[in-house]
């Protein structure tokens, strides 16, 4: 009986639990109002001239579009195992933010090779509408499994139609604030929640290096791009390394759904 007694004064109460809600909550306000005290932050022509500019096979760009092959082989497979039986749930309709979450990454293989065939801003609109909804089904299975199952299913439609609007947002008014809050935000939000909130699941140390995988992605993607290319002797460019460790830090999750347990 001491033990159980022990093991309980060691888990937060729900007093604590909900002043970390609303210390997650007000993060978000101060992320929203940092951004918006901002002026519009345009889309930079720049951005769509990568380093590697080679052809083969009659494809342009083809290391910048092949590299989005692995986006498909581990989102089908995160669909695989997000659907099948033995994955641990504790309420099936947890399983609809990893769906979309993998579906987004899916259909990012097919948008990020359409865009880097012919680099423009119309066509970066079909590389980040995938992936906004990828952003935000992954944060709302976090959302569900520390916050509130009831919470994740409450905010899955919304957080995609946020994702989905900062896309048009951008598109339309050439304004990246929004996009960036979708984009940047859940990366600083989601490891919080791993820490400040107790696991419902085994396998937290999965999400850990799935953000490390991410962040390496985005410093390969900006600035050195360029400087990685030369690096290697213009073998492999630091945007293909992005594709290549984005989708490792997929893989990281299909895997971390694949052997986890339940905690008790």
């Amino acid at each position: 009986m001491k033990v159980s007694s022990n093991a309980s004064a060691d888990l937060p109460t729900a007093g604590s639990l909900r002043m970390r809600a609303f210390g997650i909550l007000a993060l978000t306000v101060v992320a929203a109002v940092f951004l918006f005290a901002r002026p519009p932050i345009p889309q930079s022509t720049a951005y769509h001239d990568f380093a590697d500019q080679r052809g083969l096979l009659g494809v342009p760009h083809f290391w910048n579009v092949v590299s989005n092959v692995p986006f498909l082989i581990v989102g089908t497979a995160g669909l695989w195992v997000t659907l099948r039986t033995q994955t641990a749930f504790r309420t099936p309709g947890e399983r609809w933010a990893y769906l979309c979450f993998f579906a987004g990454v899916s259909g990012t293989a097919f948008g990020s090779a359409y865009y880097h065939l012919a680099p423009d801003n119309d066509r970066l609109v079909w590389d980040r509408l995938p992936m906004a909804i990828a952003f935000m089904g992954l944060f709302d299975a976090i959302i569900a499994e520390r916050i509130g199952v009831r919470t994740g299913r409450a905010l899955l439609v919304p957080l995609l139609a946020l994702g989905l609007g900062s896309v048009w947002y951008w598109h339309a008014t050439d304004d990246l604030r929004l996009y960036y809050l979708v984009q940047f935000y859940p990366a600083l939000a989601m490891p919080l929640m791993l820490v400040a909130f107790p696991p419902r699941y085994t396998g937290t140390v999965y999400f850990f290096l799935a953000l490390g995988c991410y962040v390496a992605a985005k410093i390969c993607e900006h600035p050195f791009d360029a400087a990685i290319y030369e690096a290697l002797g213009q073998t492999i460019s630091g945007h293909t390394l992005k594709h290549l460790l984005a989708a490792a830090a997929v893989a990281c999750i299909a895997v971390m759904l694949a052997r986890r347990r339940l905690t008790v």
